[in-house]
């Protein structure tokens, strides 16, 4: 007698990086050395004053705090106010998470989406959008505007993702943009969930240290409009303060979704250690280490940028974040052979989405060494 074996697990795609396996193993043969661009991991060192925050927290006996440490929550309110030009935010309203990717990968099902339901992301976007919806069952749609939805699927429309800068394109949104997206989506009854970690780096007419207008937050008054409800704001300190490795983000919005979501990953036991809570209060009280870190990746996009134009590369968007989006009119495997022969790894710009064919993802993490080693090599005549 045989039985059959249950099969358990979500069916989920693989993980596309895999892909990229062969084309690492072409550009580690060159001769200098390989200089990969293809992942937005920082290499430059934690600051100082972050780390010393950690270890005077080391001594952590106790469960740590969902919601988040007081100290914590005030501090990230002052940030708001200070750097996104959101005054007035409740340290209520803010939460702290572990990262910023598992709360887009989880917001869905934690907000309760199911079966039937919508995610709308971003038509050029990190996977991770389409991977929460699968994860709570729904459905998930590209569309950099609702009008591009027919009537049908907008009335199923539940959460909506904005990537503003956004990965991998570069592009972002002005307040008039951003301010219709949330009054389609109140008119839907659907939750505006925005992802901002790049904000603080912003590019020409979006560099505030060179006169540029700031990256403007979902929770700004001029985009809100006297309200947070249905929005919800989610950033990171993985690039503005390296801090990939300690897992520091945070929440913050609607003060009934926020109420919801904070007692949901209360159940969940998903909570931010105390120790790295310390270090992000500390972090977003600085904003020094924040302008040296700006001022290094500035220093080697403006160096990468005409390097990659004289390689017959024409840059897209680009305008704030840690990449350059970039195109040279032929299919994205190409450009990243060509790439790799020089010992060069960039990022295919298929792994987000039909509409990133043709294109290739160019990070700004890589050490000045790593940088300058692409930048001759890009020049090479051969």
């Amino acid at each position: 007698m045989t039985s059959a074996v249950r099969s358990y697990g979500l069916s989920l795609p693989d993980y596309p990086w895999e892909a990229l396996a062969p084309y690492l193993a072409r550009a580690a043969e060159h001769p200098g050395g390989m200089s990969n661009l293809s992942i937005g991991t920082p290499v430059d060192p934690t600051p100082d004053l972050i780390q010393d925050a950690l270890r005077a927290a080391a001594n952590a006996p106790g469960y740590p705090t969902v919601h988040g440490t007081q100290g914590l929550r005030e501090a990230v309110a002052a940030w708001f106010d200070r750097r996104r030009g959101v005054p007035g935010l409740d340290p209520r309203n803010v939460m702290p998470t572990v990262g910023s990717k598992e709360l887009v990968a989880w917001l869905p099902f934690l907000l309760g989406l199911r079966t039937g339901d919508v995610v709308v992301r971003p038509t050029v976007a990190y996977p991770t959008y389409d991977i929460g919806a699968a994860f709570a069952g729904a459905e998930h749609v590209a569309a950099d505007d609702l009008d591009e939805l027919d009537e049908a699927t907008r009335a199923r429309v539940r959460l909506i993702w904005i990537n503003s800068p956004g990965n991998p394109t570069g592009s972002v949104r002005d307040t008039a943009s951003l301010r219709r997206i949330v009054r389609q989506a109140r008119e839907l009854g659907a939750v505006v969930a925005s992802d901002e970690c790049y904000a603080e780096l912003g590019w020409g007419e979006w560099d505030v240290q060179r006169g540029g207008t700031p990256v403007p937050s979902i929770l700004d008054p001029q985009v809100a409009e006297g309200s947070h409800e249905g929005l919800l704001a989610v950033y990171s300190l993985s690039k503005q303060s390296n801090l990939a490795g300690y897992r520091a983000a945070f929440v913050a919005g609607d003060p009934a979704l926020m109420a919801n979501l904070v007692n949901s990953r209360k159940h969940a036991g998903m909570i931010v250690p105390y120790p790295v809570q310390e270090a992000m209060r500390v972090a977003l009280g600085d904003d020094a280490h924040v302008q040296a870190q700006k001022d290094l990746y500035r220093g080697r996009r403006e160096r990468l940028v005409p390097a990659l134009e004289q390689f017959g590369l024409t840059i897209h968007g680009s305008k704030a974040g840690l990449y350059l989006w970039a195109t040279a009119g032929e299919a994205t495997w190409d450009t990243v052979g060509r790439l790799a022969d020089r010992g060069i790894v960039v990022g295919p710009g298929v792994f987000y989405g039909d509409a990133g064919r043709g294109f290739v993802r160019v990070a700004l993490t890589a050490s000045d060494d790593r940088i300058d080693a692409a930048v001759a090599r890009l020049a090479a005549q051969t």
